[in-house]
C-alpha cells in the first residue's frame, strides 16, 4: 500500500520537472526570437532610410498597395455575385 501512494507522487514530481524544463526552454526561445526580431527589424529600418534617400515615398506605395488590394476585393464580390 506504502508503494501505491508513492508512485502518484513521483510521477507529479516528474510531471511538474517536465514542465518546469519545458518553460524554461520556452524561455529561451522566446528571447532568441525577440533578437531576431530586433535584427530583422533593424534592417528593416535600414532599408527604410535608404529608400527615401533615394527618393522613394513609402507612403504613397503603402496607400497606393491598399487601395490595389482592396479594388482587387471589391472585383471578387462583383464576380461571385454574376
Amino acid at each position: 500500500m506504502v508503494k501505491k501512494e508513492e508512485s502518484p507522487k513521483a510521477s507529479n514530481e516528474e510531471q511538474v520537472g517536465f514542465h518546469k524544463g519545458a518553460l524554461a526552454t520556452l524561455a529561451k526561445e522566446r528571447e532568441e526570437m525577440q533578437k531576431i526580431l530586433a535584427i530583422v527589424e533593424q534592417l528593416m529600418q535600414m532599408h527604410i532610410k535608404a529608400l527615401k534617400e533615394l527618393g522613394v515615398d513609402l507612403e504613397k506605395a503603402a496607400k497606393e498597395a491598399v487601395a490595389a488590394q482592396k479594388e482587387k476585393k471589391d472585383s471578387k464580390k462583383i464576380e461571385e455575385l454574376l
